[in-house]
């Protein structure tokens, strides 16, 4: 076996797993991914989008391991001064009709995007592949175009209000006068040449050359604060990652300043610290950590060592619309990355295959109110694309989509994984619960007891009777380092899969 990729989309999976068999490594085979979940994903990923990857290598810098983050996430614009003249656009998003999520969007919502920065840094920085050769199969694609899953058939029905709002989304999502259904092809041609020209340049034309002047103005002629200066200033950045240990496991995530990966490993050290991992430990430290995300956690991200006191021993002690791919391949190289455009700001750049984010408006994002985060600054992210070692040596490479809902969805698969000795596929499927604001979300499956205790201790429960994307869509590769056998996993909650290399 050659590798595994999973993705939120098979052929998403597929793309990635065909650049392993063609004797790319984990970076390549991420990298082709990503790029086709642009025309497959489209809703949640792209060029107007950002986002993260974990990457390790085994047997760098004189024999040792290396593993490092790639933080391509959203910045804040406003480097010109801009001022913004319209305001936020509120939708009502329904994941059933009980649950209701609020996201913002429009020309205030839009952050400068990292996507095109981040694959070629990566690719640069891990890849043996040209950048050419990985784009190809995204363009086609995206020119030819690829029929509609049911989970992505879903997701275009809940953000009609989006997808339906300007007539060059229509032109792409509903070009029959309604949303695409399930089984009908969806194409974007000015995609496909986006694609085309990132691969014989670079990400040069979406900052400083045309395709990044022409995403600033459209964002700035229609009142959002999105400028030239923005975008030519944009880079990548290779950030350490924040450390946790569990069960004898060294569980590697996303850092400050985004705060997902750090809130997971919190958890991790309290259920160590507790020497459990039953539902009813879950479910505190949940609690535990949604309290912790207070007004001074927020500021806290971007001061430097906030992670080492925020995972002082002492103080734990005394404690009582994204998408996900990861690759590993067979000398155990693992890459591992998160991108998310939000819910889209609908506002699509026409031409240049760009739809950009809505991050300035999402609300898990901005707990501490729009338009606060300092200009220049990485928005603080959810998004923690994850890696566990053992004995120095990578056993499972994971991430998860799903807005607030991240942290709970890996920290859970990670357990399942890790105390529960689950396969990725038997990890990802087991039920989940989310707590948030006195309100814990169960899946079904979920053990009647625990819920009940929680109950008695205060906590409203909403019990859903199926699985749904609110919860998460975790995607999984494992390696056994004894065997060097490889497995992988898709989430059956937003249609993902596992593609094996052999």
């Amino acid at each position: 076996m050659k590798g595994v990729v999973a993705a939120g989309h098979p052929l998403t999976a597929e793309t990635g797993a065909k650049v392993l068999r063609e004797g790319g490594n984990a970076v390549d085979a991420a990298v082709a991914a990503v790029l086709a979940s642009f025309a497959l994903e489209s809703p949640l990923t792209g060029f107007g989008a950002g986002g993260f990857m974990m990457v390790h290598r085994p047997g760098v810098g004189g024999g040792g391991n290396a593993t490092e983050l790639i933080d391509f996430f959203v910045a804040v614009p406003g480097l010109e001064g801009t001022e913004r003249t319209e305001e936020l656009v509120p939708v009502d998003v329904y994941f059933d009709p009980s649950t209701v999520q609020v996201f913002n969007v429009g020309p205030a919502s839009c952050g400068v995007p990292g996507t095109a920065a981040g694959l070629a840094d990566a690719v640069r920085r891990h890849g043996t592949v040209p950048l050419a050769d990985l784009v190809r199969p995204a363009a086609r694609l995206a020119r030819e175009g690829a029929p509609v899953t049911p989970q992505q058939a879903f997701v275009l029905k809940i953000l009609e209000p989006i997808y339906g709002s300007t007539p060059e989304l229509r032109e792409i999502y509903a070009p029959a006068g309604r949303m695409l259904r399930e089984g009908e092809e969806l194409r974007w041609p000015d995609l496909a040449g986006a694609l085309e020209r990132f691969g014989a340049e670079g990400p040069d034309p979406f900052y400083s050359g045309d395709i990044g002047l022409r995403v600033a103005h459209h964002v700035r002629e229609r009142g959002g604060t999105l400028a030239p200066a923005d975008m030519a200033a944009y880079r990548a950045e290779e950030r350490v990652p924040v450390r946790a240990s569990f069960a004898g496991r060294h569980v590697f995530t996303n850092p400050p300043p985004s705060s997902g990966g750090i809130l997971i490993a919190f958890a991790l050290e309290l259920l160590e610290r507790m020497g459990r991992s039953d539902l009813d430990a879950v479910i505190e430290v949940m609690r535990i950590a949604h309290d912790a995300r207070d007004e001074d956690f927020s500021e806290g991200l971007r001061a430097s060592g906030f992670e080492r006191a925020f995972l002082d021993a002492d103080r734990l002690d005394n404690l009582g619309s994204t998408t996900h791919l990861c690759a590993i391949d067979a000398d155990g190289i693992c890459a591992t990355v998160t991108c998310s455009n939000g819910t889209g700001s609908g506002v699509l750049v026409p031409g240049t295959g760009v739809h950009v984010n809505n991050m300035l408006g999402e609300e898990d994002l901005n707990p501490q109110g729009f338009h606060r985060a300092p200009v220049g600054s990485r928005m603080p992210s959810m998004m923690a694309p994850t890696v566990v070692l053992h004995d120095g040596e990578v056993v499972a490479g994971l991430g998860s989509a799903g807005s607030n809902r991240i942290r709970s969805a890996i920290l859970q698969t990670l357990l399942g994984l890790i105390a529960g000795g689950l396969s990725p596929a038997e990890a990802i499927a087991a039920p989940r619960v989310h707590y948030e604001a006195g309100i814990l979300q169960a899946e079904p499956g979920s053990e009647s007891v625990a819920l009940e205790r929680a109950e008695a201790m205060g906590m409203k429960v909403i019990r859903w009777d199926h699985l749904n994307l609110f919860f998460g869509g975790v995607q999984a590769v494992t390696r056994d380092p004894a065997s060097g056998r490889l497995d992988g996993g898709g989430d059956p909650r937003r249609g993902g899969a596992a593609a094996v290399a052999e």
